[in-house]
């Protein structure tokens, strides 16, 4: 595999309208995770991810019309309008409004009008783990076409249709989550635009992170339900570390999934102990942002790349005490320490489980 680069594009959470922003807040241990007036199917507040300055028509594409003008103004419209540029869109729904035609017919429309763009747009809609892969794709693409840059990005609105298809699984909480704690109550849904840009050379001055390899695994244990031994998930990992070339002691961070929900984190912590990272340290970012869906993988990773360039760990909001049978690392507290080499890992509905390895650019 040829080096690979990767740098920030934008970022757009409750948290901030860009990457510093966002970091910022995150440095202050901010939630933006709020109660939300009647916003459950009986009129429940449910406490959610929401971005207060969007419409509430119109959420998808108003957000994606603001990431675009974000990477105009941070990158120029010609790296986007290049020939040799593709755009991979990491969502698991759209615009759900759209029902019952294409959901991501606004997508290519925006994209093509706002970004100029001359190349087909690649859609990955593979649940949660869809960044995750969307991120593996760009890679590939770069290793097995002419493309030179791959701009890859994460994108889900908030709707009454998501929350209430997570609140008739009774997996939402009550509280703001707490990932891998013992007195976790399930999941917080957000919304969230991230974007980052693959590159076969660095495309500027901005922090860059190498690329090593990803893969995906799916365990084909239930549709909704993650393996109870975690074996998706260390299989995904395994290979991606075996496509690096990396060994487990060489890992300095896990930006975990950590939904918040019994299961996902327990089979984690399975996975993470058969793999040997049981003392790694790793956070789940869902307490800042809520989970994301399509967008997760990519601000997260936004985020774990912040940390690299800062040489700084973010703790795990929300974790105070081990719940899951396998005391992994959890970080109660940030604490500055040389990141070097991370792993980022996503499991979603259908069985499906991505991860990818990042190391600091010398």
């Amino acid at each position: 595999m040829s080096e690979i680069f990767m740098t920030y594009g934008t970022m757009i959470t409750p948290l901030g309208n860009s990457t510093e922003a966002n970091f910022d807040a995150m440095l202050k241990n901010k939630s933006g995770v709020k109660f939300i007036d009647n916003s459950g199917f009986n009129q429940e507040n449910w406490p959610l991810g929401r971005i207060s300055s969007l419409p509430s028509e119109e959420r998808y594409n108003t957000l994606l019309k603001r990431a675009c003008h974000n990477l105009i103004e941070v990158h120029g419209r010609d790296l986007f309008s290049n020939k040799q540029t593709l755009v991979i869109i990491s969502s698991t729904k759209a615009d759900i409004n759209a029902l019952p035609k294409d959901t991501f017919a606004s997508t290519r429309t925006i994209l093509k009008e706002e970004l100029e763009l001359k190349n087909k747009i690649v859609v990955i809609s593979n649940a949660c783990i869809s960044g995750v892969i969307a991120i593996n794709t760009a890679a590939d693409y770069l290793n097995h076409s002419d493309y030179e840059k791959v701009v890859v990005i994460g994108i889900d609105a908030l709707s009454d249709f998501i929350v209430y298809g997570f609140q008739s699984l009774f997996a939402l909480s009550n509280e703001p989550s707490k990932p891998f704690d013992k007195n976790r109550k399930g999941i917080c849904i957000g919304e969230a635009c991230g974007v980052v840009i693959l590159s076969k050379e660095k495309i500027n001055d901005a922090f860059h992170v190498n690329y090593l390899g990803g893969s995906s695994s799916n365990d084909a244990n239930h549709i909704s339900g993650p393996s109870r031994t975690g074996e998706g998930l260390f299989r995904s990992v395994n290979k991606t570390m075996n496509r690096a070339t990396i060994t487990s002691d060489q890992i300095d961070f896990i930006s975990a999934h950590g939904t918040g929900t019994n299961y996902n984190d327990e089979m984690e912590s399975i996975a993470f102990d058969r793999l040997g990272l049981i003392n790694t340290p790793l956070n789940s970012l869902k307490g800042y942002f809520g989970h994301t869906l399509g967008a997760a993988g990519l601000i997260e990773v936004i985020s774990t790349m912040k940390m690299m360039e800062h040489n700084i760990l973010l703790k795990s909001i929300g974790f105070e005490e081990t719940g899951t049978t396998r005391a992994i690392n959890v970080l109660k507290e940030s604490k500055e320490q040389e990141v070097t080499t991370i792993l980022k890992t996503a499991s979603g509905f259908g069985g499906g489980n991505a991860s990818l390895l990042l190391k600091k650019c010398p």
